[in-house]
């Protein structure tokens, strides 16, 4: 999964989708099932990058649901993402809970209605939540925290009286089509769940999971956690920076640099054979690496924030109150080429799987990142590792 050829456009993609076992039309090609208890920590950040496919599911036929309710312990800092799903009549009737800028929201498709209603309590503190699911009457039932956050109503001349069939529940995504939600959303939750109890099944739950489940630390922090196994990539036609000339492109680093080793961020320039900007870090001795093509610049010193500016045969570098500036003729016209398309990876170097070793992956936290001011969400990266979590890092806190 290491593995990235400095490319832009379609051709990463088409090679992301590879690496991750897609099919041509973005389906999961499927893996060996096992069981998974539905009561314990279940960390819905391990889903696959960019499918709607749920992390487990389960199924039981509606002659064995005594319970009309669903509760569970819900914790994330991700403002956006798939929590919790259920359908009927095989996604004829269909309920989904995700969260949108923080926020609760509720799409349910039933016979010939689609609603969504959105509000509550923003969930994306990072603390535990109860969150409790339930149908009344023709009404479902949000609430968090023992306080009703979201009801809403429902009723439809073509709704059923009596079901048959079974129930399917679903946790990190959704069974039926896209094309079937009242709104899109990014599907990707950093998050975790656990003490479910889902209408008071004990029916097991199936998932595709490759490897070892992740746990659910027991402390977390805001930021972007790598574990030293993979990276995310960027092109940067998908990031800030387009009508920026004079002041150039800058790219700031927030985190603490003793707590990391490896590296920090690449800049790639397609069809060239090797970086054209990267910054490591080194703690044994303390030092950060600053490589332009293939001069390197060192300074021995941490820092808790890191600011690189890119201009036009020239690059900028900020580590907390020191100052550097490098000129070199060779340096790419930086704001140019921004534009038409570089990669920009953040964890490791794109490479070929041989050239660059598993070493220089990133092991840390990057508490913020920021391309122009604006922050960057590794969840709408062009490709994101598996082993990389967008949204939170373990604290020893």
């Amino acid at each position: 999964m290491g593995s990235l050829k400095t490319l832009s456009g379609g051709l990463l993609l088409g090679l992301c989708l590879t690496l991750l076992g897609w099919g041509a039309e973005g389906q999961w090609n499927g893996h060996p099932k096992k069981e998974i208890s539905g009561s314990g920590p279940i960390n819905l950040g391990q889903q696959q990058r960019g499918t709607w496919w749920p992390l487990m599911q389960t199924r039981e036929n509606l002659t064995e649901v005594k319970s009309i309710k669903s509760m569970f312990q819900f914790r994330t800092f991700d403002p956006e993402g798939v929590v919790f799903y259920g359908d009927t009549r095989e996604g004829e009737d269909w309920f989904v809970l995700i969260l949108r800028n923080g926020l609760p929201e509720m799409q349910i498709g039933k016979a010939d209605i689609l609603v969504s209603v959105q509000g509550g309590p923003k969930l994306n503190d990072g603390k535990w939540h109860l969150v409790e699911i339930s149908s009344q009457g023709d009404f479902v039932v949000l609430e968090v925290d023992g306080q009703k956050a979201l009801v809403v109503g429902l009723k439809s001349k073509e709704t059923m009286e009596v079901l048959t069939g079974q129930i399917r529940l679903a946790l990190g995504g959704i069974l039926v089509s896209v094309d079937k939600l009242f709104l899109p959303f990014q599907p990707e939750m950093d998050g975790c769940i656990q003490k479910g109890n889902w209408l008071n099944l004990s029916t097991p739950w199936e998932t595709e999971l490759i490897g070892e489940p992740w746990p659910c630390y027991q402390n977390i922090q805001p930021g972007s956690y790598f574990p030293g196994a993979g990276l995310a990539a960027f092109n940067t036609t998908d990031l800030p920076g387009h009508q920026t000339e004079e002041g150039g492109i800058t790219i700031d680093i927030h985190g603490d640099s003793t707590k990391m080793e490896g590296t920090v961020l690449s800049l790639n320039t397609p069809g060239q054979e090797f970086p054209t900007v990267t910054v490591k870090i080194n703690n044994n001795p303390k030092k950060v690496i600053l490589t332009i093509l293939k001069s390197d610049a060192i300074t021995e010193q941490s820092f808790s924030r890191l600011s690189l500016t890119l201009l036009k045969n020239q690059v900028n570098m900020d580590i907390d109150d020191t100052h550097l500036t490098f000129e070199i003729d060779s340096i790419p016209d930086f704001p140019r080429s921004w534009k038409e398309g570089m990669i920009l990876a953040f964890g490791g170097l794109p490479g070929d799987g041989v050239s660059y070793s598993s070493i220089q992956y990133l092991k840390g936290c990057l508490e913020k990142i920021q391309v122009q001011g604006q922050d960057v969400d590794l969840d709408r990266a062009l490709y994101k590792d598996l082993s990389v979590s967008s949204h939170s890092c373990p604290s020893e806190v």
